[in-house]
């Protein structure tokens, strides 16, 4: 009895936080794919359709722009730019949710007890730190997902490496980094969203007995994660996938293409992908933090105790 209890109250070290967030980061993007697909697709209309002098809305709803996609360029098209997207939530989601407890020690100089404040600031920079760190595989995944084929069946690019070496071809180094204030605003209010809310659901239901520390009580505190994280961070998510899609010298920077999407779309525009972004984030929370959580218990669990 004595030994299980201390296994429960293992704590998961630093290696294992930043590694497990990374795996359990790649499952949920293999789950959630399409989704986030179809939001970048739904978040871009409107631009890359009236440059081509095309339908403005060519996609409508979630599972309509899934079925049109499926429809006019296969099913593969769902998984456009998967390579780059698992190399941006290796390296992305180990730093900015892997780091997060151990940012919240050094923010409190140890201490268990952590406030608001203190979540916050340990949300802004482990996200601004992972978007410093794996740029260049999001400015790749956004391409790839954004790219839909043409008449003539060519494509912008040919495979993911072809992506890194055209960007920095054709755009510079500074191309591939092409994005990267606005994906550091996006990202500080998608960490703090995401989770500090993740952790006060968490413990409130924790410290009121409404759930034991299982896979329901991590379902239900993700999901509430998911919502919040959806409404406050969609506005900068439309202008930093609008930004980082756009051609060399199409906007001067992320408020000029803020601005252009303001006159030239209106307010709604900023919403524009929320449904597949809510479907998607919501999804993608419930099976990164529950898998996170259950690699975390896991390993912990088989480092203490292997036999």
């Amino acid at each position: 009895m004595g030994a299980v209890k201390a296994i429960e109250a293992a704590v998961p070290s630093a290696s294992v936080k930043f590694f497990g967030a990374g795996a359990a980061a790649c499952i949920a993007d293999l789950l959630t794919f399409p989704l986030d697909t179809a939001k970048v697709r739904l978040q871009v209309q409107g631009e890359v359709e009236k440059a081509a002098g095309g339908d403005p809305k060519r996609y409508r709803g979630v599972f309509g722009t899934i079925s049109t996609m499926v429809r006019t360029e296969g099913p593969m098209s769902l998984y456009n730019g998967l390579v780059a997207g698992l190399q941006r939530q290796m390296s992305f989601a180990s730093v900015r949710i892997g780091l997060y407890d151990s940012m919240k020690q050094f923010y409190t100089r140890g201490t268990e007890s952590s406030g608001i404040v203190t979540r916050l600031m340990a949300g802004c920079t482990t996200g601004a730190m992972a978007v410093a760190f794996a740029q260049p595989t999001d400015v790749v995944k956004v391409r790839f997902q954004a790219q839909a084929r043409l008449p003539d069946g060519a494509r912008r690019y040919n495979g993911t490496l072809d992506a890194y070496r055209t960007i920095a071809r054709n755009e510079g180094v500074r191309g591939l980094w092409k994005g990267c204030m606005p994906n550091i605003t996006r990202n500080a209010i998608v960490n703090c969203s995401e989770l500090v809310t993740y952790d006060i659901f968490k413990e409130v239901i924790l410290k009121y007995d409404l759930m034991s520390d299982n896979l329901p009580c991590h379902f239900t505190a993700a999901f509430g994660a998911g919502f919040c994280t959806t409404v406050v961070a969609s506005p900068v998510d439309v202008v930093k996938t609008r930004f980082m899609n756009s051609g060399a010298n199409q906007y001067s920077g992320a408020i000029n293409c803020a601005l252009a999407m303001l006159k030239n779309e209106g307010p709604a525009a900023f919403y524009k992908g929320f449904m597949p972004s809510f479907l998607r984030l919501g999804s993608w929370n419930i099976v990164m933090f529950v898998t996170y959580e259950q690699i975390k218990r896991g390993v912990t669990q088989y480092w203490e105790s292997p036999f």
